[in-house]
């Protein structure tokens, strides 16, 4: 006979019926039953009787910690972690300005725990936390936040969404928009998946799972670029000192938002079959850049500014006017953003072909000054649109860090 919903059938017998009361009332019963016996054991313990000791939590080491409090949020400046998640929300329509402001204390004091290796307080596996492995939460705002709470005065000055960019994005919105972000970072796959699921249930009461988006990175020496799944290496010209970071990562001047910044996350669907195609001097043409190290193709080390007037033999740029190194360096500054890239592998697609690609991350204090010119400039021109598809696309306003005692974007509701 087949098994219904809910029953198990039994060595012998009449099939046994679990049900989620029935659970609750016998788990109770073993609580008050092993109190009970602990009890005892303390009484035998006291009278001399050997008594087991209870196992000691792990110890959290320094160096697997990321502080949460400060001027601006961990996982900016940070150093990027080998995984990440990506999870945007849509608030319920009921949520407001007293609602969000919940929210956020509930999340902030839950990321807090968990970056310093404690349990989040309504964990049901606290040891999953003792290691944190250098875990991050970084919380972002969409444009539409702000409306939808009453709070459009708050809005940072010219945060939108991104214009279109209608010769490359073939954009679907399964992995776009949003309300809310969590960006999870770690070097631990578990301790991501342990957080986010901390977080899911602090945001069930106020927002929907919009999308959910993981990433990796290559385990390298510390101060090491990483590599992209075409080999390249990925974000040579980030900022990286203090001054740096001000000049071009930290929303300055006055106001609540001072000391935030400005995410643009962008899905990018690598096509590695074709990419593949090319040969070793091709694909160092499309990019301005040497594989083997990362050194501009007028250079010799990965760090060497680019010669853009230097011709070859042909009398043409050595870096070609189509190279993605020029179109996106343009003519400003070499750290125009931060780029804190992941790779995804999705495979296979809904079409039943490889899925792998970037989720472009780039944080700056002004996206309709930096992102926005790079990547029309990129749009135009850029050979390497033929190998790469924009396919998701997002903006965020990262508030600034915290206070012990405070909570992420406090001063949005003053």
């Amino acid at each position: 006979m087949a098994e219904r919903p809910g029953e198990r059938p039994a060595a012998s017998g009449p099939a046994r019926v679990y049900s989620r009361r029935r659970l609750l009332v016998t788990s109770a019963a073993a609580a008050l039953s092993g109190a009970a016996a602990a009890a005892v054991g303390v009484g035998i313990a006291d009278a001399g009787s050997p008594g087991a000791a209870a196992p000691a939590a792990p110890e959290t080491r320094e160096e697997d910690t990321v502080p949460f409090y400060g001027l601006h949020q961990a996982g900016v400046q940070s150093p990027a972690q080998s995984a990440a998640a990506f999870c945007a929300f849509d608030l319920h329509a009921d949520v407001d300005a007293a609602a969000l402001r919940r929210l956020l204390r509930l999340l902030s004091d839950d990321i807090a725990r968990m970056s310093a290796g404690r349990a989040a307080l309504a964990d049901t596996a606290p040891e999953l936390a003792a290691a944190p492995a250098r875990l991050t939460v970084t919380v972002g705002f969409g444009p539409s936040l702000f409306d939808k709470v009453g709070l459009a005065a708050a809005r940072p000055a010219g945060f939108a969404d991104l214009p279109a960019f209608p010769t490359i994005d073939r954009l679907d919105p399964t992995y776009g928009g949003g309300d809310l972000l969590l960006q999870i970072c770690a070097d631990d796959a578990l301790v991501v998946a342990h957080a986010q699921r901390m977080l899911f249930k602090d945001t069930r009461a106020f927002a929907t799972a919009r999308w959910t988006q993981r990433g990796f990175l290559p385990q390298g020496p510390a101060g090491q670029t990483g590599r992209n799944l075409m080999g390249q290496v990925d974000g040579t010209v980030n900022p990286r000192t203090d001054a740096d970071f001000d000049r071009v990562v930290w929303s300055t001047g006055t106001g609540w938002f001072t000391g935030g910044t400005f995410l643009v996350f962008r899905r990018i669907r690598m096509e590695l079959d074709t990419w593949d195609e090319l040969d070793r001097s091709a694909m160092e043409a499309t990019i301005g850049r040497r594989l083997s190290t990362g050194a501009p193709l007028t250079g010799t080390a990965e760090h060497d500014e680019p010669d853009l007037d230097a011709v070859d033999a042909t009398g043409l740029h050595a870096i070609a006017d189509f190279a993605h190194l020029r179109l996106a360096r343009g003519d400003g500054p070499a750290a125009q953003l931060l780029r804190r890239p992941y790779s995804y592998d999705d495979s296979p697609g809904a079409d039943g072909a490889s899925d792998v690609g970037q989720l472009f991350c780039a944080y700056q204090a002004d996206i309709g000054a930096q992102f926005v010119p790079m990547q029309q400039r990129l749009a135009a021109g850029d050979l390497l649109n033929q190998w790469i598809t924009p396919v998701g696309s997002a903006v965020f306003a990262i508030p600034p860090g915290c206070a012990p005692g405070g909570f992420l974007a406090e001063g949005m509701f003053s």
